[in-house]
């Protein structure tokens, strides 16, 4: 009777932390961005305009936690330019100008979903996804599954479950912030959706 005691509570221990839902379907409660461009439809969350999108645009909330697991599914249709979004995450908001954020972002669209890029930052790609592994499992103009992995100094993505980036962070003087965000891109007509977001907390 003690061992199952004792292996109980060390099972309670390390018992990982329940998801937390990130949208609740109706509202933006929790979000701060443009209401001209971010909005909810059918359930939703939506940003851009078929009608053109003059410059990034960015919604945002805090993490809970450095290390988390963020989910998601997203869709992104367009027309005309550089027909792109995605998600930052460990980022934050920067000044000049002020629409702009910095950190790390999942890429979506424009033929680099499922790359790591640095906004804002270094300005490149950090890690680039496979153009025929994202062919072969992307869904364009469809629903498709981020899953963004943060822990310690590594960064994994997955797009439909299969796994495109893997990268690590070696740059002592990159620095860490707490926001994670939604991006429309500027310079194009298209719009960005999004659903069923929610983060794990890891520890």
């Amino acid at each position: 009777m003690r061992c199952w005691v004792i292996l109980a509570a060390l099972g309670a221990g390390c018992a990982a932390k329940a998801p937390v839902p990130l949208f609740d379907g109706k509202s933006l409660d929790g979000w701060e961005g443009d209401l001209q461009v971010w909005r909810v439809e059918d359930g939703v969350i939506s940003g851009g305009s078929m009608e053109g999108n003059p410059r990034n645009e960015f919604l945002t909330r805090p993490a809970p936690s450095r290390n988390f697991i963020l989910r998601l599914e997203y869709r992104i249709v367009g027309t005309e330019g550089f027909v792109n979004g995605g998600v930052q995450i460990r980022s934050r908001r920067i000044d000049n100008p002020p629409n702009e954020m910095s950190g790390y972002q999942a890429d979506i669209g424009a033929g680099v979903s499922g790359c790591l890029y640095d906004e804002s930052r270094r300005n490149r790609m950090l890690a680039k996804a496979d153009p025929a592994v994202i062919r072969s499992v992307e869904k364009p103009g469809d629903w498709n599954r981020y899953e963004i992995r943060c822990e310690g100094p590594r960064i994994l993505l997955k797009v439909n479950g299969v796994q495109t980036v893997d990268y690590t962070e070696t740059d002592p003087a990159i620095q860490d912030f707490d926001l994670i965000g939604l991006q429309i891109h500027g310079n194009c007509k298209a719009v960005i959706s999004f659903r069923t977001l929610e983060i794990e907390p890891l520890p």
